[in-house]
């Protein structure tokens, strides 16, 4: 019989006849099948072997018998007809009708393959026996191979046919849903599949390759169809977690995870583009009903996938080592996008907080599941995290997250969160409070704005939005009130860290951290830590940030300790010692109870004149003179305390030694020595402090000093303390007998202060002569000095609080970003690293210093130089020069400026 014979036979017979046939029909018809070259042969011959015979194999033989016979054949007949297709999709055209239904057909053709795949999955659904991967294995290679590549071709349609899509749009529409329905019948199928739970079968390696086949599907499906992307996403999670027991080993956990944060975060952005257009389309009056729809669609669509990530990570937590990096960048990706940072999109509250009932609650929740977990641990805390700006602010809540849930954990969690990497562990962890004042000085942008986050409820109050530092600040309070005492030493070491750093704003967090620590705990622990930083302060060598930073904290814990506790600490630290001086300086008097504020103001005041006196005695010795400062600097914070309380001899001792230091005094030194600069500052701070005591030949030797000095344009710190001076003259009167000197020349300074070229200056020169003219008696000065029209509008506009610069919040957020960007430039060049558990901060490296007799050869030479330039100076002055002279002056300028920049 002929083959053409045999299959129209065969088509003809019923269900009882082809079951009884089937053991001399079915090989000759698969090989028939087999051995055609022509797809529609082949297609027809498919199915009448899975129409008529299929039914009627057992299923022990299903797979050796049919599936293996036929499939693979199948397999190669849609490969052909794919490649067909993307071969040609590119010259397809409406006049070219041949190659258009030549292209038709291979689609039908595909279509029709899909269906006989259908109608096996659904036969394999009726069978009442369990069933197993082997018994199915050709079946699942051939539906998982024939889905990927029509669902890959389904999504790159636009590309493969270009402008000419429209031409197949129908069919490639039908081929998506049948293999839409084959996914879904296929799922349905493998649900039921049943393993040996001793592997030996080897279906835990077939079990593997459905997991791969279907991981490989979700990449491919993403983005094309939300609920079939969803669904086969639920279908992979949930026979992982069914046959867990043997394949949770072999399971491409990193795979899985990271698919699964892509497309949440794909997802998440789409619900921020979608709510920008809603924001958008709202404000102009014209809001999209279809955008709101998908907006709601697209959310929920998030919040499955935030949900099986989280169920995911809780079943199979243990295995996720190799994914911790990727969950932690996950993390801080999405908190970027999302209010309070500085780089999520502007939106109204309304749909914020839509969103938030999804980011939120899901990374709450996905952290809770990863606390324990040392993986992530050391990921958090990892020594160089590579964190860019834009994830400074989801690092720095990340870990006020951690802070509040270790609160209820165990010591164990505590400490391995606490403190640190040990010697003996591969991988270095730095401690948690480290991390977070690292990534909190980083936040500038956020510190400067401010960023707002929800705050806590209070004695029944509501909740209330408050700013970044706060937020922080009470949280990491909170966080050590349940600290147990043996990871007191980490966070004492942190702090004292954090303290030393070269942040105004974290030394600050650590200072009111520190400073509710010694509240919290007990007064001898108090004043055990102030002894310990009035040791540091004292330790510290000339001005230094590191010094600010400690003298202040040191300001603030001097007032919380007990009253015999300062009586000892001034034993301890005698204002009677000039060597401790350096420590008084730092201190207000006012921190001390009432009994001891006035032998110690005696004391200080006392110590400081004899030092100053035993100065002038040594016939002014510049190596000296650094004492002298740290004296006058003691007095001058007694005094800005409560300086109008000295009594009488006190201020005698102290004018007298104030006129003795002016005398000695010469602008030239000034301009030329930094250290005279800063005895000058201080004499100028000291005498505004005590203007009503002072007499009025002291107030004119003040003022003639500046007038010749202020012209030469000294450091900026001597300018700003001569505007301290000039704004306390306006609370006196000027005696008659040195009017004539002082009030000339008043004028002259403030207008040259009020048109200085650096803001801070220009600033405090508002302050100053504002200062002085709503005090003053002599109103004759205020006009003199603002003949200058632009000076007399700054001060105007200064009284009236008028904002003469405009910035909005978009070039604000600009601005400060670009900031952020160059200090954390700047700051990041010395880096953390661990020893030993403890963290160390790599400084710059230091500049050599200067022996003393260095320093006075330097003041010889640029006297010298000074005093040369004086003469010739002087020669010019009186009559004409060579015009040499002309040349030889730009070349010294040229040596000069490189001299200079060599400095530098």
């Amino acid at each position: 019989m002929s083959q053409y014979s045999l299959l129209e036979e065969v088509c003809q017979w019923n269900e009882q006849m082809c079951k009884r046939k089937m053991g001399t029909v079915l090989s000759e018809l698969i090989s028939i099948y087999q051995n055609n070259e022509s797809s529609k042969e082949q297609l027809r011959v498919l199915k009448i072997l899975t129409g008529k015979f299929l039914p009627h194999i057992s299923l022990f033989d299903i797979e050796h018998a049919f599936f293996s016979q036929i499939l693979p054949k199948a397999m190669t007949l849609f490969d052909e007809l794919a490649s067909k297709l993307s071969q040609q999709a590119g010259t397809l055209s409406s006049q070219n009708t041949e190659l258009q239904a030549a292209l038709r057909n291979a689609i039908q053709t595909q279509i029709q393959l899909l269906e006989v795949l259908m109608n096996i999955v659904q036969h394999m659904c009726t069978l009442e026996e369990a069933l197993t991967l082997t018994s199915m294995h050709s079946l699942s290679l051939a539906v998982f191979h024939v889905l990927k590549n029509t669902f890959s071709h389904c999504k790159d349609s636009e590309t493969l046919y270009r402008s000419h899509l429209h031409l197949v749009a129908d069919l490639l529409q039908f081929l998506f849903k049948e293999a839409y329905s084959l996914q879904k019948g296929f799922m349905e199928l493998l649900d039921r599949i049943v393993l040996e739970s001793t592997g030996a079968s080897g279906d835990d390696i077939a079990c593997m390759v459905v997991v791969h086949n279907v991981l490989k599907i979700c990449s491919v499906i993403s983005k094309m169809d939300h609920a079939l992307h969803a669904n086969t996403w639920k279908f992979l999670i949930k026979i992982s977690v069914k046959h867990r027991a043997l394949i949770e080993t072999k399971l491409p956990h990193d795979e899985l995870v990271t698919g699964l944060c892509e497309d949440i975060l794909y997802s998440f952005s789409s619900c921020m583009q979608l709510a920008e257009q809603i924001h958008q389309s709202t404000g102009m009056g014209n809001a999209n009903t279809t955008d709101c729809k998908l907006f709601q669609k697209t959310m929920k669509l998030c919040r499955f996938f935030a949900n099986t990530l989280v169920h995911y990570v809780k079943e199979f937590v243990d295995f996720l080592s190799r994914s911790c990096h990727r969950l932690h960048h996950f993390y801080l990706q999405m908190y970027s996008k999302f209010p309070p940072s500085l780089y999520a999109p502007v939106l109204s509250d309304g749909l914020y907080d839509q969103i938030a009932s999804i980011v939120p609650v899901a990374l709450d929740a996905l952290v809770s599941q990863l606390l324990s977990f040392r993986p992530f641990v050391e990921t958090v805390l990892q020594v160089n995290p590579d964190i860019s700006l834009e994830l400074a602010l989801p690092q720095c809540l990340l870990l006020i997250n951690i802070i509040g849930k270790l609160s209820s954990e165990s010591c164990e969690i505590q400490s391995l969160w606490c403190s640190g990497s040990q010697i003996s562990e591969e991988k270095p962890r730095l401690p948690l409070f480290h991390v977070l004042f690292h990534n909190f000085h980083r936040c500038y942008a956020e510190l400067s704005l401010p960023v707002q986050l929800p705050g806590v409820m209070s004695k029944g109050q509501a909740q209330k939005n408050i700013s970044l530092y706060e937020y922080v600040c009470t949280n990491l309070c909170s966080f050590i009130t349940s600290l147990p005492a043996s990871l007191f030493p980490d966070l004492e070491c942190a702090l004292l860290d954090a303290v030393l750093s070269p942040h105004m704003l974290t030394a600050l967090l650590a200072t009111d951290a520190w400073c509710f620590l010694a509240r919290y705990g007990s007064a001898e622990l108090c004043a055990h830590h102030v002894c310990l930083i009035a040791q540091l302060v004292k330790s510290c060598s000339g001005e230094c940030y590191q010094l600010s930073h400690l003298s202040l904290l040191l300001r603030r814990m001097l007032c919380l300790m007990a009253a015999n506790h300062q009586a000892a600490f001034m034993d301890t630290f005698s204002p009677k010692e000039p060597s401790n001086l350096v420590l008084w300086r730092q201190v207000s008097i006012k921190a001390l109870s009432a009994d001891l504020q006035k032998p110690v103001t005696s004391d200080i005041i006392k110590t400081a004149v004899d030092q100053c006196l035993k100065w002038q005695s040594s016939k002014h010795a510049l190596g000296e003179l650094e004492q002298v400062n740290v004296a006058l600097a003691a007095m001058v914070a007694v005094c800005h305390a409560d300086g109008e309380a000295l009594n009488s001899e006190l201020q005698l001792s102290v004018t007298e030694m104030l006129g003795q230091m002016w005398s000695v005094l010469t602008v030239e030194q000034v301009l030329s020595q930094r250290c005279i600069q800063q005895t000058t500052s201080l004499l100028l701070s000291f005498v505004s402090l005590l203007i009503r005591s002072v007499g009025p030949p002291l107030i004119a030797q003040v003022v003639l000093f500046l007038h010749s000095l202020l012209p030469l344009n000294p450091p900026d710190h001597v300018r700003l303390a001569a505007l301290d001076f000039l704004g306390s003259l306006g609370k006196i009167i000027i005696p008659p007998d040195v009017q004539h000197t002082v009030l000339p020349k008043l004028p002259c300074l403030f207008s040259s202060l009020l048109e200085d070229k650096s803001w801070l200056i220009l600033q405090h020169a508002l302050q100053g002569f504002t200062l002085f003219a709503e005090g003053t008696c002599h109103e004759e000065v205020v006009p003199q000095s603002l003949e200058s029209g632009a000076s007399k509008c700054r001060v105007v506009s200064f009284l009236n609080k008028a904002i003469t610069t405009t910035e909005t919040k978009e070039l604000q957020m600009e601005r400060l970003k670009r900031q952020n960007a160059i200090l954390d430039a700047h700051f990041t060049r010395p880096h953390l690293c661990a020893v030993n558990g403890s963290v160390v901060v790599e400084p710059y490296a230091k500049r050599a210093r200067l022996e003393q007799f260095e320093e006075e050869e330097y003041e010889k030479t640029l006297q010298a130089a000074e005093n040369a330039f004086k003469t010739l100076q002087t020669l010019l002055k009186q009559g004409p020069a060579p015009e040499w002279i002309k040349v030889r002056l730009q070349a010294l300028q040229t040596t000069i400026t490189a001299m200079n920049n060599g400095r530098q």
